[in-house]
């Protein structure tokens, strides 16, 4: 298990995924990006991740920006991506 983590972290490792998400002029979201939202965008990239191993220590995100998060895909294995939330008017 430790050795696919480790594999699978090296794919996720310092990866950008990008979130669009209807936003205010003030670049406030309508709405915030979740874990499940990550997971989605995750997916579509093809790397499967479960929401409880997405790490967003300061909650829901709601503002649109970049974000540093942690991925735990084993307990010796957790890797940063990259989250770039884009308003949409």
């Amino acid at each position: 298990a430790l050795a696919a983590a480790q594999e699978r972290g090296t794919k996720l490792e310092g990866l950008t995924v990008q979130i669009v998400q209807k936003a205010g002029v003030d670049g406030r979201l309508f709405g915030s990006v979740t874990n499940y939202d990550i997971v989605e965008a995750l997916t579509k990239q093809g790397h499967e991740i479960e929401r409880s191993q997405v790490r967003m220590p300061d909650g829901p995100l709601k503002q649109v920006g970049e974000y540093k998060l942690q991925v735990a895909l084993h307990a010796d294995v957790i890797v940063a991506i990259n989250v770039a939330v884009l308003g949409e008017s």
